[in-house]
């Protein structure tokens, strides 16, 4: 039923497809529902300083963009890569993945991150890393849908990790999605949006060990169905101080900069503020 569904969508031409989704997210936001109350409360602690009148137009044009990212899921999942990358309009910054240095991509959950690993690998191999359904046989369906040709998935753990560094070892683009909740191993507190949240460690310490370049690489999503513009930007995330918070800070800082260019299009609904004590307090049916 699952991917008959998403079938469904990648028959739907691009702008019809982004109109579905824009209704999606207008009836979520209508409705009391749970997403609409955790994108509304991660609104609410990251920009203190909007209006709520302000903070409830965001929280409007997030829903929309939610609903677009996640009916457009199937339009990208079943389509060719070779189709995707027609829906490109512009690429910023393709001349920094030509370097021979070791290359780790920070991807955020931020407009289409789901077309930028396929639309690379027809250009370069790359190793994403995703983190694993619970149920097995969606997982297996979307690992089927997202690993073709030259992109390579592999899960959040150990044995995702030391395929990450094999693939950088023989010089192939990595990306990792940094703004994932790690395990409790896996993280440390981290300013992010003026709060201390668990961030992942890992892209950090590979960047260290192996001394790479980190790009940040993002799709943003643009109106009316007219396709993506993908960029990529050197970010540096490493601190002088050497300590592992101080880098995880910096990446932290690196990604909250790039929100702040398009905030509603940052994936809110994604739990990432559960550590936080204002969030907990105020409501935790909504976790």
């Amino acid at each position: 039923m699952i991917k008959f569904i998403l079938i469904l969508f990648s028959k739907m031409p691009l702008r019809l497809n982004h109109f579905v989704g824009k209704v999606i997210g207008l009836v979520t936001y209508s409705l009391n529902t749970r997403s609409q109350s955790v994108v509304r409360r991660n609104i609410e602690l990251c920009f203190p300083e909007m209006s709520k009148s302000e903070q409830q137009i965001l929280v409007k044009k997030s829903l929309i963009e939610i609903g677009k990212g996640l009916i457009e899921s199937g339009f990208i999942w079943c389509n060719s890569f070779e189709h995707n990358a027609k829906y490109i309009t512009k690429i910023n910054g393709i001349e920094h993945l030509s370097s021979e240095q070791k290359t780790i991509l920070l991807v955020p959950h931020f407009g289409c991150w789901e077309i930028t690993g396929r639309v690379i690998s027809l250009k370069k191999p790359v190793t994403f890393m995703y983190k694993e359904l619970k149920n097995k046989k969606q997982n297996d369906l979307l690992l089927s849908l997202r690993e073709q040709q030259n992109l390579t998935m592999v899960a959040a753990n150990k044995r995702g990790v030391l395929k990450l560094q094999r693939a950088l070892k023989k010089g192939q683009l990595i990306a990792i999605l940094p703004d994932q909740r790690p395990s409790s191993k896996g993280g440390v507190l981290a300013p992010f949006f003026g709060h201390e949240v668990i961030t992942m460690t890992l892209l950090v310490k590979l960047v260290r060990k192996n001394n790479a370049r980190v790009i940040m690489t993002w799709a943003r999503r643009l109106s009316k169905g007219q396709g993506y513009e993908l960029n990529f930007k050197p970010v540096d995330v490493l601190s002088k101080s050497t300590l592992l918070k101080d880098d995880v800070a910096k990446m932290n800082q690196a990604i909250e900069q790039l929100i702040r260019t398009k905030p509603e299009q940052y994936l809110w609904n994604y739990k990432r503020f559960k550590d936080v004590t204002s969030y907990n307090n105020t409501s935790n049916t909504i976790m």
